[in-house]
């Protein structure tokens, strides 16, 4: 990837799907990959066949993202790029299907994890003097969805994306967030059939490690980036809407 090798990475969510498949092309660079996850088992086995490091990370706590962090810097030495990849669906729907725990659940993983994950993240970040932070959102993060919770969150990480880069730009640190459409991981799994009766296209996991490739050696900041089935990795454009002023 862009830069010189090995870099320290950390990826949140890396056991499976998008995250292994980031965690396996880091891997192949020759960075240094720690894996941060729920999943024991899958974390470890991957850790192992890649040479890195598996860290047990619930996202939706503080002190687990910081801790994944300093793992990071003890056994690698500092960190330089961030993937914030850990995400679940909503869960849940409107009225009578609403279950308020569920999606207190998915707002903790899907939002808070990445929020947890960048602050926890900057300190090792400014350290080593800059880095990267890539944020993966999704296309339900640019336009409605019927998974309305999960929808909102991502639609809350582009924005997280865009503001965030304007406070770490002076530090040398970029944030971008990957938009993937349909992905063949877990989450799509159960809807496969659903999606592909609609006539959409489901990518696979390695396709979104490649564009993260793109996007670390775009070397942008504060941008969405679109990533689907037969599409080049494109930054997608927003309206530049300014503020009234008293004087006009």
């Amino acid at each position: 990837m862009n830069g010189s090798s090995p870099r320290v990475v950390l990826v949140t969510g890396g056991a499976q799907g998008i995250g292994a498949a980031l965690v396996r092309r880091f891997a192949a660079a020759g960075d240094r990959v720690v894996i941060a996850d729920t999943d024991a088992d899958e974390g470890t086995r991957l850790a192992e066949a890649t040479g890195g490091l598996f860290v047990r990370t619930d996202v939706a706590r503080l002190d687990h993202n910081r801790a994944a962090v300093a793992a990071a810097a003890e056994r690698f030495g500092g960190l330089d790029v961030v993937c914030l990849n850990a995400g679940m669906s909503g869960g849940t729907s409107l009225g009578d299907d609403f279950d308020p725990e569920r999606y207190r659940q998915g707002m903790s993983v899907n939002l808070d994890g990445v929020v947890y994950g960048a602050n926890a993240a900057l300190p090792q970040l400014k350290a080593r003097g800059g880095g990267a932070i890539v944020i993966t959102s999704s296309l339900a993060g640019v336009q409605p969805s019927a998974d309305v919770y999960y929808s909102a969150a991502k639609h809350a990480l582009i924005g997280l994306t865009r503001s965030l880069a304007l406070l770490t730009h002076q530090d040398g640190i970029t944030v971008n967030a990957v938009c993937p459409g349909f992905v063949d991981t877990r989450l799509v799994a159960p809807h496969r059939d659903a999606v592909a009766a609609l006539g959409l296209a489901i990518t696979d996991a390695d396709h979104v490690a490649r564009a993260v490739e793109i996007v670390l050696s775009a070397g942008d900041t504060g941008r969405a980036w679109q990533v689907q089935a037969g599409q080049p990795v494109a930054p997608l454009d927003f309206p530049d809407v300014s503020a009234s002023r008293l004087d006009g």
